[in-house]
């Protein structure tokens, strides 16, 4: 049995993966029920590939908002339509909640609401933490959580108001060392977001929905393994939300995570495999990290200098095509590129936006080949191809590139797989 602790946005993606792979899953929350407002706001290209893999993606498409570009002061200053193109949407954490939610029901998983973190895990089980940045589940495993205040008193408000701006846009707002950053959301909606507790608006406002203050952080956990103890979301990694790179991080921890603990689970490789979770979900979220934390600085800071930097270098450089093609890529996160042992051959590590929503091993090669990966890893999807053979991951990651040889395939998978100590009967069908 595999418990998950945490059923916001990453502990359901990953009970849903699981349950996928014919793993039986127990969720718990400390709360009363689900959240019905959001800090989350944005569902990324790669968030949207998870949720699509999982069977959740749903109407979240048609629902959400697509952004077209970054004003400042009112004036263009970044185009977003590769992100538009690439499918990111602007929709509610509670939106995507519920899929996920509706999906999990689907998949025979009720989420067991009022129900604290157990206090053991017993031998031969698994416990994933997915329970925010206060986990009661990394606490316990001893996982120190390292890092920095960033920000205090962060705003976010939820208002109904009928401003005259494009609703296919956020907008940045500078007044001195003042900063207002304004979201369009579905439903006439608008996110305000700002530092210090600032409470400007571009405007009337008619009624204010919902609203929040928080510290920001940057933190990362020093480990997101030991024993049989896993962390994945906000226990591995919080951020500042410049990007909107939170909730998405944490559904790719969740995509990465599934398709592992199912191979462990269902005896079909040793659980070394979950160390291959940290090693490559890690960077990411270190990445994250590095990249947000100055940018936040940079972007809100109010001294001097640092207005004088953004105003003067920051805003110039984001009309140039070359910044605004990587600033666009990094917050897609189509860019990920995973190494080590579990990818193997030229490109390996790369996303295949062929495969990329199939949710299942796929081996495009010789039937013989295929034998092989169903041999090692079951349920293998088959697609006939001349050349070299391609072993895509679940994640939509490219395995293993090689020749034809059904040999060198299967060698390699019983290297990387290693052989399970103990299969564990831990599954339904």
């Amino acid at each position: 049995m595999i418990t998950i602790v945490g059923a916001g946005p990453t502990g359901m993606a990953l009970a849903c993966g699981l349950r996928q792979f014919g793993v039986d899953v127990r969720i718990v929350d400390v709360a009363d029920g689900p959240a019905t407002t959001s800090r989350a706001l944005g569902v990324q290209p790669r968030g949207a590939e998870v949720l699509a893999r999982l069977g959740a993606l749903g109407d979240l498409p048609e629902k959400a908002v697509r952004l077209r570009g970054l004003r400042i002061n009112g004036e263009p200053a970044l185009d977003l339509g590769l992100l538009r193109e690439a499918g990111q949407l602007v929709v509610s954490q509670a939106w995507v909640e519920q899929r996920l939610r509706d999906r999990l029901s689907a998949l025979g998983v009720e989420i067991e609401w009022n129900t604290p973190a157990p206090a053991a895990v017993p031998d031969g089980e698994w416990l994933v933490g997915c329970d925010g940045a206060h986990s009661a589940v990394r606490k316990r495993a001893g996982i120190a959580f390292e890092g920095e205040q960033v920000m205090e008193n962060f705003l976010l408000r939820d208002v109904h108001a009928r401003w005259d701006l494009d609703r296919e846009s956020i907008h940045i707002y500078f007044d001195g060392p003042a900063m207002t950053t304004v979201f369009p959301l579905p439903g006439g909606l608008w996110r305000v977001m700002a530092p210090d507790g600032g409470r400007w608006t571009p405007g009337p406002v008619d009624s204010v929905e919902w609203e929040s203050t928080f510290r920001i952080h940057r933190r990362q956990a020093a480990s997101y393994r030991r024993g049989n103890v896993l962390l994945a979301g906000d226990a591995a990694h919080i951020h500042s939300p410049l990007g909107g790179q939170g909730m998405n991080t944490g559904l790719g921890d969740a995509d990465n995570l599934a398709w592992k603990l199912a191979l462990v689970v269902h005896g079909r490789a040793a659980d070394r495999l979950l160390d291959t979770y940290e090693s490559e979900r890690r960077p990411v979220g270190a990445r994250v990290l590095a990249a947000t934390t100055p940018a936040t600085r940079l972007v809100m800071g109010s001294g001097r200098l640092t207005r004088t930097a953004r105003d003067r270098v920051l805003w110039p450089l984001l009309g140039a095509p070359v910044v605004q093609r990587r600033l666009v890529r990094f917050a897609s996160q189509l860019d990920v590129r995973y190494s080590g042992p579990l990818v193997a051959g030229r490109r390996g590590g790369e996303r295949v936006p062929a495969f990329a929503r199939v949710g299942r091993w796929v081996l495009a090669g010789p039937p013989a080949c295929l034998e092989v990966a169903r041999d090692r890893l079951g349920d293998v999807v088959h697609h006939e191809r001349a050349g070299e053979t391609l072993l895509v991951r679940p994640d939509g990651h490219l395995a293993w590139r090689g020749p034809s040889t059904p040999g060198r395939l299967a060698a390699w998978l019983n290297e990387v797989l290693g052989v399970p100590a103990t299969p564990r009967r831990t599954t339904r069908s």
